[in-house]
């Protein structure tokens, strides 16, 4: 007798919607525009393609064993979160600077790991959601699976309109995007740096 693991529908809906809004798919396309810029739509897609299935990876692992490996480890959220913030505020100054104004593929650069599936796509919040609602549900794993794969392939569908909308802004307002996100990644940067601070020290 094969036994189908049931999908509670309320916990799926819970993780899609707390997956799919941390992820943040319409937000992070200008930065999918500044990160792979000067890349053909092909090779762009490509970028898409991977960053979704490491977000997607990475998720499930530590939906299901996230906590143990910290424990392990003898890492706080806390941490995660600073160490997070350091990242995204290095990556928001390079665009401040210019240094993303050039094409990615000649630097050698897999973006696609790093910034975009993590920690944009799979950060620190999103980690620390998924194991929350992991450890809430310890007899409805699946339902927790499905929602995150769910999330992710509507999140992949969104960040695939990105090629269009680069032929719409043109390369005048790359720039400006580049400039103006480069900013407010900064100013994300500080704000998830500084939780995990407060956590650690106060």
């Amino acid at each position: 007798m094969i036994i189908v693991p049931v999908v509670d529908v309320t916990i799926f809906i819970k993780t899609f919607i707390a997956v799919f809004v941390l992820a943040d798919a319409v937000g992070n396309i200008p930065i999918v525009l500044s990160l792979t810029k000067g890349m053909e739509p092909e090779q762009r897609n490509k970028v898409i393609d991977k960053a979704i299935l490491v977000a997607i990876g990475v998720l499930l692992l530590f939906a299901f064993a996230g906590q143990f490996i910290l424990n392990y480890l003898d890492i706080s959220m806390a941490s995660l979160r600073v160490a997070g913030g350091i990242l995204l505020l290095l990556i928001s100054l390079q665009m401040l600077q210019g240094e993303l104004d050039t094409p990615i593929i000649d630097k050698e650069r897999d973006v696609a790991i790093t910034p975009l599936a993590l920690p944009l796509l799979a950060g620190p919040g999103t980690l620390t959601t998924v194991m929350l609602l992991m450890s809430d549900s310890p007899n409805l794993h699946v339902s927790v699976a499905v929602g995150i794969v769910a999330a992710m392939f509507v999140s992949w569908a969104i960040m695939r309109f990105c090629n269009r909308i680069d032929k719409l802004i043109g390369s005048e307002g790359e720039v400006i995007i580049t400039q103006l996100l480069g900013f407010l990644l900064a100013a994300l940067a500080v704000q998830i740096g500084s939780e995990g601070i407060r956590e650690l020290f106060l």
